[in-house]
C-alpha cells in the first residue's frame, strides 16, 4: 500500500501563522501531524513547531504504529513545550493543539491520537467512518445536550478548549489504542479549526468523490474557506493522507 500526502498551510487573515505541520514517511511506515498553536509573545508558532518537530523525532525513532508509540511521541513533545515554556518567562502562557497518525502500510493499520480541537478524520468509500472528539467547552456542551452539533461552528465559546500541549500536571490525550485496519482507498484528514470551521463534513465527503488526488482536493476545501471566512479569520491547515 502506497501513501499519497498533501499538505495546505495557510495564514488566512492573520499577521503571523501560528500553526505547524509535517509528515514522513519510510518503507513501511508514514507519520504525520498537524499543530495550532496560541500564547503571546510569538509564543504560538514556537509551540507548534516544537510539538511537530518533537512528534516526528519520536516516532521516525520507534518506527511502530501503535498506541504506545503515539502517546509517547505526544508525552515528549508536551515535555519540550514545557522545556520552552520554563526556558523563558515570555513564552510561559504558550499551548498548542496537536493531532497524529500513525500508519503501517505493510500490516495496513493505523493509530492516532490527538489533544485541543485540531481533528483526525477516516474516510471509507467517501464517507467518515472515525473522527476525533474535541477536547473543548462547546463539544463539551453537544455531549450533555446543551447544544446541537450543527451548532458549534457558530458558539461564542467554540474557542475554549479544555486542554492542550503545554500543561504539565493535566497531560490526558486521547489516543485511538487499538490499531484500526485500514483498506486501499481509505483516506485521512488531520486539520485545525481554521478549516473545519468552514467546511461541513457533508462537503468534505462530496468533494472526496470529485478529486482525484489529495492535493486537489485540499484545494476543494480551502476554496470553502475563501470562500466563507471573515475577513481577520484564523490561520487554516491541513495534511491529507490517501492509501493506495
Amino acid at each position: 500500500m502506497q501513501m499519497d500526502i498533501a499538505v495546505l498551510s495557510e495564514i488566512g487573515g492573520r499577521s503571523a501563522n501560528e500553526d505547524a505541520c509535517g509528515h514522513w514517511s519510510g518503507p513501511q511506515m508514514s507519520f504525520a501531524v498537524v499543530a495550532d498553536g496560541a500564547g503571546g509573545h510569538h509564543g504560538g508558532p514556537i509551540a507548534s513547531r516544537l510539538a511537530v518537530n518533537q512528534v516526528l523525532t519520536s516516532l521516525r525513532a520507534r518506527r511502530e504504529c501503535s498506541a504506545s508509540a503515539v502517546e509517547a511521541a505526544m508525552k515528549a513533545a508536551n515535555e519540550a513545550v514545557v522545556r520552552a515554556q520554563k526556558a523563558q518567562s515570555r513564552y510561559a502562557d504558550m499551548r498548542t493543539t496537536i493531532v497524529v497518525l500513525a500508519l503501517d502500510s505493510q500490516s495496513a493499520r493505523a493509530s492516532w491520537g490527538h489533544l485541543g480541537d485540531s481533528r483526525l478524520y477516516c474516510f471509507r468509500d467517501a464517507h467518515i467512518v472515525a473522527q476525533t472528539r474535541d477536547h473543548s467547552v462547546v463539544q463539551t456542551m453537544v455531549d450533555a445536550g446543551y447544544l446541537e452539533p450543527q451548532q458549534m461552528r457558530s458558539s461564542p465559546d467554540r474557542s475554549k478548549l479544555l486542554s492542550a500541549l503545554g500543561d504539565e500536571d493535566q497531560f490526558a490525550p486521547a489516543v485511538e489504542r487499538g490499531n484500526v485496519a485500514i483498506q486501499s482507498g481509505d483516506k485521512f484528514l488531520l486539520c485545525t479549526d481554521g478549516l473545519w470551521e468552514y467546511v461541513q463534513e457533508s462537503e468534505m465527503e462530496q468533494t472526496l468523490g470529485e478529486c482525484g488526488s489529495a492535493e486537489k482536493w485540499l484545494q476543494a476545501l480551502k476554496g470553502y474557506v475563501t470562500k466563507r471566512a471573515k475577513r481577520r479569520h484564523d490561520n487554516y491547515t491541513a495534511v491529507a493522507v490517501w492509501c493506495k
